[in-house]
């Protein structure tokens, strides 16, 4: 039997970002010597206080920025441009609005390198078949204003999927929406990601959100970052047992995870939003 360790999909070595403000010449580090494993088919979280650059390493690692020192590498290869091996989701769906639900769900496939080696009907079978498994079937032909924020963030998700990349890089895609939305989409997301699967048919994916109830329902592991510059505080790793959706939540362990976590941002947290972070624990002192 092989016991070798197995090689991460991603690994993120000693990664420093900093930017230069053009009419000022101030350079200001967003994040610092970020340094984590992430392996094939894990479902990552990342959370942590506003300005702790969690977006920054999202971009990073999809490409669409480059690390100012520090290696990303995906299955042992340095990232150094976006690529249809990762996939990005984002907050505000970024759906066409003069396209329908299966022209925005096909778009890649029509335009883009996923779809080369496929012919009109490949292609077509290939979106509806994400197009049932977002849960759309019959709204096919419907355009983004006439769908509810739920719906347009599942047609997103579907166009996603539907460019069959290695890596999914989730950035706060559940946070414009209602509270029971977002609740039937977490389930969903663990559905579609294929939490009843076995390892090696899951994506990688990477999931930043400031819900961190949100981060430990889904997640194996959740990155905590801190700020100013960002910084990896501590990796929690999530022993709730899979499937989740409709169990975690009454688990005791899943309210001792989410304090854990939330004890280790809560401080920053309070300084992000400009509060006195020692009304945040108005117990710990006693008194004779």
């Amino acid at each position: 039997m092989n016991n070798l360790p197995q090689s991460p999909k991603l690994r993120l070595t000693a990664v420093t970002k900093s930017f230069v403000t053009p009419r000022t010449g101030h350079r200001t580090q967003a994040v610092a010597e970020i340094s984590l494993n992430i392996q094939s088919g894990e479902f990552i979280c990342i959370v942590g206080p506003s300005g702790c650059g969690k977006s920054t390493v999202l971009n990073m690692i999809a490409g669409l920025d480059q690390p100012t020192s520090g290696v990303i590498e995906k299955d042992g290869h340095g990232i150094s441009e976006p690529g249809a091996d990762r996939g990005v989701m984002f907050q505000d769906y970024a759906l066409m609005p003069w396209q329908t639900v299966e022209e925005n769900v096909g778009f890649g496939l029509r335009h883009g390198t996923p779809g080369h080696d496929m012919n009109k009907e490949q292609r077509k079978l290939r979106v509806t078949h994400f197009i049932d498994l977002v849960g759309l079937r019959g709204s096919e032909h419907k355009y983004p204003h006439q769908l509810s924020g739920g719906m347009r963030q599942r047609v997103a998700l579907a166009r996603l999927l539907a460019n069959g990349p290695d890596i999914l890089l989730l950035d706060e895609p559940l946070g414009a929406l209602d509270a029971q939305t977002r609740l039937i989409l977490q389930a969903e997301l663990l559905r579609i990601w294929g939490e009843t699967s076995s390892v090696s048919e899951r994506k990688t994916a990477i999931f930043i959100t400031h819900d961190i109830e949100e981060a430990v329902l889904l997640a194996d592991r959740v990155v905590v970052m801190s700020s100013h510059p960002g910084r990896v505080r501590e990796v929690v790793s999530i022993d709730l047992p899979r499937p989740r959706a409709g169990t975690a939540r009454t688990n005791p362990r899943f309210g001792v995870l989410v304090e854990q976590i939330w004890s280790l941002i809560r401080d920053e947290a309070y300084r992000a939003i400009g509060g006195d972070e020692s009304f945040a624990r108005p117990n710990e002192e006693t008194t004779a």
